[in-house]
């Protein structure tokens, strides 16, 4: 009797942990958040609801920066940037005389955010050009290997937010396709996504420099060119959408002012689909912001306007059971 008691103890085990493991989002709340997105996976995925969606249309984009993973205390991208011109810094005395590269050195972040996109473009350009894509992707896979957040002291490719990054994979189990639609640069993204997010590079559409082709001793290579060529943000994003995926989301995932026209490119007068805003309100586990971020992600008019549109609000402290992976 003791022996049968314990087997049905070891099979009850088994079954609850194999329907724990079958849970889908189990780092998502239960609520009304976690509810919408069952709910709409569900009716676009079920061939008998009037709201079926073929597979090759199932079509889903995601901001980056404040929506898969923080951009506090400033985007990531420009961290490196950053850390970037320090370590260059020596071979280049020319920049002495250039008052953005100095006030970025100095970290003067206030000083940058004065000169506004000229500035970032400098920094961006002394940072960004002037070598080979490979010798680029090389720098970004080496600050990865040796960054680590000022705050969390972890690599920064090793905060993606877990409830999202369960989404993802939750949403490519049922056919959807997902897409990074982000203002950063899609070369800087590209080194790093695939492995955080499961989306490959060719799924990466964001902010582009420009590129020429050169031969040379070694073989042919792509050399990056100072400048940006589009910047995939606010308006841009319907606008990259179309370029490079050429199919319009059912999807779109944000959490800023920046996220608007998208959620609105894949949302209005199109029936179904899904709009969601991601709201950074977790000040102990994350950080808490709306009309004043520390640097970028400010959501005013997403926010007002999503009650209107129908887009889903997560309230991170509310609707995540954790931020990060353990």
């Amino acid at each position: 009797m003791r022996v049968r008691s314990l087997m049905l103890f070891v099979i009850v085990l088994i079954a609850a942990g194999s329907l724990a493991a079958q849970e889908p989002l189990p780092s998502w709340n239960d609520g009304a958040a976690k509810a919408s997105i069952l709910a709409f996976v569900e009716k676009v995925t079920d061939k008998s609801s009037p709201h079926y969606v073929l597979p090759a249309e199932r079509i889903a984009v995601f901001d980056n920066d404040g929506t898969l993973w923080p951009e506090n205390p400033l985007p990531f991208q420009l961290l490196f940037a950053l850390d970037e011109l320090k370590r260059l810094a020596p071979e280049h005395p020319e920049w002495r005389d250039n008052p953005a590269l100095q006030a970025a050195l100095n970290g003067d972040v206030a000083e940058l955010k004065e000169g506004g996109t000229k500035a970032l473009l400098e920094v961006i350009a002394a940072s960004h050009s002037g070598m080979t894509t490979d010798e680029f992707d090389d720098r970004v896979r080496n600050w990865l290997q040796t960054a680590r957040h000022p705050r969390f002291d972890r690599p920064y490719n090793e905060l993606g937010y877990q409830p999202m990054i369960e989404l993802l994979a939750y949403l490519r189990a049922n056919g959807f396709k997902t897409f990074i639609v982000s203002g950063g640069g899609a070369d800087f993204m590209r080194v790093w996504a695939e492995e955080a997010y499961g989306i490959p590079p060719e799924q990466v559409v964001g902010s582009v420099g420009g590129v020429h082709y050169q031969m040379t001793d070694r073989g042919p290579v792509l050399i990056k060119d100072a400048g940006v060529a589009f910047i995939d943000d606010k308006a841009g994003k319907p606008v990259g959408i179309h370029r490079q995926i050429g199919r319009r989301p059912i999807a779109a995932f944000g959490n800023s002012d920046g996220d608007k026209e998208m959620l609105e490119w894949t949302t209005i007068g199109r029936n179904p689909s899904f709009g969601l805003i991601v709201r950074h309100t977790d000040n102990v586990r994350e950080y808490a912001y709306d009309a004043n971020p520390t640097s970028s992600g400010k959501l005013v008019e997403a926010l007002a306007e999503a009650p209107g549109r129908g887009w889903v609000v997560v309230d991170m402290e509310r609707d995540w059971k954790q931020v990060f992976a353990d």
